[in-house]
């Protein structure tokens, strides 16, 4: 499809998005100089939930709501020790496993999600996670997002997960204008080629949880703000946004930008 056809083909509200005066085609070219720039920044960008099966993301994932990466891994080996496959969590000990999950919050529901979720895989998949975006999404607790983080992480299949940092950013970035996941996920598709949808996710959310942060974005350290179109939001001055970047590359981040703690 041309460029004019993809321009016609984005929603009202996405193309309200749009820079003035610049074409689909302009966008697509920026957005993907964007991602060359995020991934020589964030070179280590992976999914940070440890996992060693595709069950065992499955579950992080599902458990990770409303709740921070560090404390999923904190409580997954645990959980993951005493019930090694989907029968043993189908057939769990409810107030065990809530002792288990109660540090992640809203434990008694993630008990009953993470139970649930191994009946499904016994019953309508032989205990095995299937590697079909359709099927998963099918289980218990499972939407697109955690879906897609498995399907990329566990299985190969490029996806686009639309978290919250995903969402702010692109919407920030005037590649999108949807608050509906599935449209930002579909638009921002159609920007990025689908071979690098997965490290694009990686990439987006490591930017948004060390540079562009949600109250105060780190403007005047950050190395794509020459194609941001809300570059200027957040804090300018380069000394000051130097310490509002966050995390253990904080100084490759710094350097790609002449600046140093």
């Amino acid at each position: 499809m041309t460029s004019a056809g993809n321009a016609t083909r984005r929603s009202s509200t996405a193309a309200a998005a749009v820079k003035p005066g610049e074409t689909q085609l302009g966008l697509v070219r920026r957005a993907r100089r964007m991602h060359r720039a995020l991934a020589s920044a964030h070179v280590d960008a992976h999914c940070e939930l440890d996992f060693s099966t595709p069950l065992e993301l499955l579950v992080a994932t599902v458990l990770s709501a409303q709740t921070t990466d560090v404390t999923v891994n904190r409580v997954t080996p645990a959980l993951f020790a005493r019930y090694p496959d989907a029968a043993s969590l189908a057939g769990a000990d409810r107030v065990e496993m809530e002792e288990i999950l109660r540090p992640t919050g809203f434990y008694r529901a993630k008990t009953n999600s993470v139970i649930s979720l191994g009946q499904a895989l016994v019953a309508d998949h032989g205990g095995e996670v299937p590697a079909k975006l359709e099927a998963l999404v099918k289980l218990p607790g499972v939407g697109r997002k955690t879906a897609n983080v498995v399907l990329g992480n566990a299985f190969g299949v490029p996806g686009i997960t639309v978290d919250t940092h995903f969402g702010r950013l692109t919407r920030r970035w005037a590649w999108t204008a949807s608050e509906d996941p599935v449209q930002v996920e579909k638009e921002v598709g159609e920007l990025i080629e689908r071979k690098d949808w997965t490290m694009l996710s990686h990439r987006v959310i490591f930017h948004g949880r060390r540079v562009c942060h949600a109250k105060k974005p780190a403007c005047g350290a950050c190395s794509i703000a020459k194609d941001c179109p809300s570059a200027g939001i957040g804090e300018t001055d380069p000394a000051k946004a130097a310490k509002l970047v966050k995390g253990p590359e904080a100084d490759h981040l710094l350097a790609l930008v002449g600046l140093e703690r």
